[in-house]
């Protein structure tokens, strides 16, 4: 499935000035439970690690909105504004472009997609999310670094995400 996923959501074609990756993270959470955190354009500041706070510029959190999202100090830049350009919940794809910002990631675009770990049996045992993006790589810098420091904000958001759906299922199961 996770190999599927990929090549239905996550081939990027990048221009010569671009670079793109992608991240797998098991979680050991239902998918409904991630889903439910992941979808909320308006608020990803609950699991993402470097978001200090979010502002609805237009739109509730549907396809089309436009969110504003506070970077937490010590990264290169203040803030971003993103689209949501796409948000499935029958096969949990979410798809947003950065349009404008301050931290050097222009044209910036993020795939994440959610599915069973078919591997723990399914039926809330456990979730496989990836994220891949294509983003241009800002002058002055190689592929390689760009993707270094895209992949390491992706890692700790994915991290994140897994620690907080992980502890709210554990929860759940009293």
């Amino acid at each position: 499935m996770t190999e599927t996923m990929i090549s239905l959501h996550h081939t990027h074609n990048p221009k010569p000035n671009q670079c793109s990756s992608s991240m797998v993270k098991t979680v050991n959470a239902p998918l409904p439970l991630v889903w439910s955190i992941l979808r909320r354009f308006d608020h990803p500041e609950a699991y993402k690690y470097f978001v200090r706070d979010c502002t609805m510029l237009a739109g509730s959190g549907g396809v089309g909105s436009v969110r504003e999202v506070e970077l937490v100090s010590g990264l290169p830049g203040r803030f971003s504004r993103e689209r949501l350009d796409r948000s499935d919940d029958d096969i949990h794809v979410l798809i947003y472009t950065m349009i404008e910002g301050d931290q050097r990631l222009d044209n910036y675009q993020s795939t994440t997609t959610v599915h069973e770990d078919h591997q723990k049996g399914g039926g809330g045992g456990g979730t496989v999310v990836i994220e891949s993006y294509v983003v241009d790589v800002p002058e002055g810098n190689s592929e390689e670094e760009t993707r270094l420091f895209v992949d390491t904000v992706l890692g700790f958001n994915l991290t994140s995400l897994a620690n907080l759906t992980e502890k709210l299922a554990a929860a759940a199961k009293g």
